[in-house]
């Protein structure tokens, strides 16, 4: 194992929003590395939050996009429309998302090296929208490295 050199620690912190549309995955890994390259990323670790409960976060395939629509179809049969849930002030597919985000994560931690989010050769990072209409949705970035 080869320790990284990273000189001083220093932190940078923004959010962007994304408009999302209905059951979808949203690559965000262009507007996060934009980002990181403004900020003059080097070596270090970027959280990312997304601030709401009814959609979610992952790192997943880029390359076979039916990848993605088996992910929503799988999560569509973890967490169905109208399985009786108690819970449904904003329609049938309230509750739903919010098991959907439970099961994938709001947040994320990804190794930056370079001042590029570290991924193998077939990764980015996704924002899930798990609800039947699309909207705003926000994510903090936190950057903390060299």
């Amino acid at each position: 194992m080869v320790p990284l050199e990273t000189g001083a620690i220093r932190q940078a912190l923004c959010r962007i929003t994304i408009a999302t549309r209905a059951r979808h995955v949203h690559d965000v890994s262009d507007e996060v590395d934009r980002w990181l390259a403004e900020i003059g990323a080097g070596e270090g670790l970027l959280t990312a939050f997304v601030r709401h409960t009814s959609c979610s976060l992952t790192v997943q395939e880029n390359a076979d996009p039916s990848v993605l629509a088996d992910l929503l179809d799988a999560l569509d049969r973890l967490a169905p429309a109208g399985a009786g849930y108690r819970h449904g002030s904003e329609g049938p597919d309230d509750m739903p998302a919010h098991i959907k985000t439970m099961l994938t994560g709001a947040s994320i931690a990804i190794p930056v090296v370079g001042g590029q989010m570290d991924f193998g050769t077939w990764q980015a990072l996704y924002l899930i929208e798990h609800r039947a209409r699309g909207r705003p949705r926000t994510i903090t970035l936190h950057y903390l490295g060299s």
